[in-house]
């Protein structure tokens, strides 16, 4: 049957048909519908996991036992579960384990746009790259095939694009391989070192017999042109856009396995065209192969190794004619983005703030709190690193700084990377006070669970983690609960914690304003004849509330009665 699927659900298709049993995920924009939708799936067991080194660790674990296996993230999550996927190189695997991983060309919601193709790379491990829903589904039925012929992992690039983006696809029937029986196998799955001597040539002559692969297989295809003046390797979105902007003009090498690439196919094509072109996005990664192998392409020097390239882009660099589209004749208002109405997080920036405090972030919805009005938050870095940072701020300077910052992290954070950073803030003392902003979900990506949240993915009961009982069982002796909706009542148990001579956690609790089981009052209302047009209420950035004719006005459509804007209001002009 014939269908249009997002590239995401696309990829779940193909591992529900390739007979895939296992799958352990961390959400992570742009990969996360991967695992919600095959979650869908009964015949197959899908679970979010505390963080991406765990769900490859599962997911490893699965595949030792004979199941076909999967594990999701986005390309930084690639760095948590480097450590797991760099020796699974060199074990192998006994049912197919196939890793998705979606990078973010562009930057849409992430800290860094690094492009996961090294990895590949690096780890020795191949990786298939599709550009469109229907190669989704199709490469990864071939990934399993590969990772079992193989003994090895097989990686599956997406990018935003292509996971967020819908074609046709043909759906097929499910297929499940026979299990494959666990033998016990020191010498191949015990990684000490005298193992892992013996392993490591059989690792590099793996990727000579898939670079052979990669010579003959069709998802490394030559499209012929009509004009050899120049050609054109490509692989992903790019393909999409070379193939928008010339059709069959000029003669196109589209990679479909990005590692190993292929050599002599190469050369035979760069010797089919007086001209070489490579047109990737973000780094010179098939650009340097082929310089490696002595040809001379071109590459980066037209397209940039930073952001998304497009159609037009293509085109104007390739000396095509550009199309330019009709223009608004006006100009249209920035929307920058904004906590929502209602937002928990939003009362403790403003107090954090107000108190001059300085605050070491960490990644969520919650780092808007760096966008003005706010403008709360010193640094963002990665998963965790608020609570290790804050520990290595107030021991490098504790006079000035013991009293003067907090770090703040959210509730799925802290368990996928933050509890470590305490452990080590009480374990080395440091007088410190860490804000668990728990919001009772996870928020940035779409609301999926964790283990703090009592459900697990397909939203049945499961066992909670109490994040009071776990900061006291890692030695932090104060924690305090706080409702971040009483700003008051927040100042001042940050000023008593900030004031303690000990480590302190607060806990900021309050669920997402937008959880569809989360009751409001209703919105407020504002009194224009009240009001003196301080702008007092415009200081949280609430996008509720405007200045209309000096005056503060509420949206109703937008206000959910929160109250955090009428405990600003030294006039009564809101409630």
């Amino acid at each position: 049957m014939k269908t249009l699927m997002l590239g995401n659900e696309a990829v779940a298709r193909g591992l529900y048909e390739a007979g895939c049993s296992f799958v352990s995920s961390y959400p992570g924009t742009p990969s996360t519908e991967i695992t919600e939708c095959v979650a869908k799936y009964e015949e197959v067991y899908a679970e979010w996991a505390p963080n991406e080194k765990v769900a490859l660790e599962v997911a490893f674990g699965a595949c030792l036992a004979g199941k076909r296996s999967f594990c999701a993230m986005k390309h930084v999550g690639l760095n948590v579960a480097a450590d797991p996927l760099f020796t699974i190189s060199y074990t192998g695997v006994n049912a197919g384990l196939v890793v998705g991983v979606a990078d973010d060309a562009g930057m849409h919601s992430s800290q860094n746009e690094q492009d996961s193709r090294h990895y590949a790379q690096a780890s020795k491990i191949p990786m298939l790259e599709p550009s469109d829903s229907a190669e989704a589904l199709a490469f990864v039925k071939l990934a399993y095939e590969i990772s079992e012929e193989y003994d090895t992992a097989v990686l599956i690039k997406m990018c935003t694009r292509v996971s967020h983006s819908q074609s046709v696809v043909e759906t097929g029937e499910r297929v499940v391989p026979e299990q494959k029986k666990y033998e016990k196998n020191p010498g191949k799955y015990i990684m000490m070192p005298a193992n892992a001597k013996k392993r490591h040539p059989d690792v590099e002559a793996r990727m000579k017999a898939l670079t052979a692969w990669a010579e003959k297989t069709e998802v490394n295809r030559v499209e012929e042109g009509r004009d050899h003046s120049l050609g054109i390797i490509t692989s992903s979105t790019c393909y999409q856009y070379v193939k928008e902007a010339f059709g069959d003009t000029y003669p196109i090498l589209k990679l479909g396995m990005i590692w190993p690439m292929p050599e002599q196919k190469i050369r035979d094509f760069a010797a089919s065209a007086d001209k070489v072109v490579v047109v990737e996005e973000l780094d010179g990664f098939i650009e340097t192969h082929c310089r490696n192998l002595g040809l001379a392409v071109s590459g980066k020097e037209l397209f940039s190794d930073i952001g998304e390239l497009s159609q037009n882009m293509v085109k104007e660099k390739l000396g095509a004619a550009v199309q330019v589209g009709a223009s608004l004749g006006e100009n249209i208002p920035a929307r920058p983005p904004v906590m929502c109405a209602g937002c928990p997080h939003r009362s403790i920036f403003y107090v954090l703030k107000k108190m001059k405090l300085t605050v070491l972030g960490d990644i969520g919805c919650y780092t808007l709190g760096a966008v003005p009005p706010l403008g709360a938050i010193d640094t963002t870095v990665c998963m965790g690193a608020s609570v290790s940072g804050l520990h290595g701020f107030v021991k490098a300077d504790s006079e000035a700084n013991e009293g003067r910052t907090v770090a703040v992290i959210g509730d799925s954070t802290f368990i996928h990377s933050g509890v470590t950073g305490l452990i080590n803030i009480a374990y080395n003392e440091s007088n410190a006070t860490v804000i668990i902003l728990d919001n009772s979900i996870t928020g940035m990506t779409g609301h999926q669970q964790n283990p703090t949240t009592g459900y697990n993915l397909k939203g049945d009961p499961c066992t909670k983690i109490d994040l009071e009982s776990l900061c006291h069982a890692v030695g932090i002796r104060r924690v305090k609960v706080v409702d971040p909706y009483d700003m008051d009542t927040c100042q001042t148990v940050i000023k008593e914690e900030l004031a303690a001579k000990e480590p302190s956690v607060i806990i900021s609790r309050r669920p997402c304003a937008l959880l569809k089981y989360v009751k409001h009052p209703g919105p407020i209302c504002s009194d224009p004849e009240k009001c003196k047009g301080c702008k007092a209420c415009m200081n949280i950035g609430c996008p509720a509330i405007s200045m209309v004719d000096g005056k503060a006005k509420i949206d109703a459509t937008l206000c959910v009665g929160c109250g955090v804007c009428e405990q600003l209001c030294k006039f009564d002009a809101l409630g």
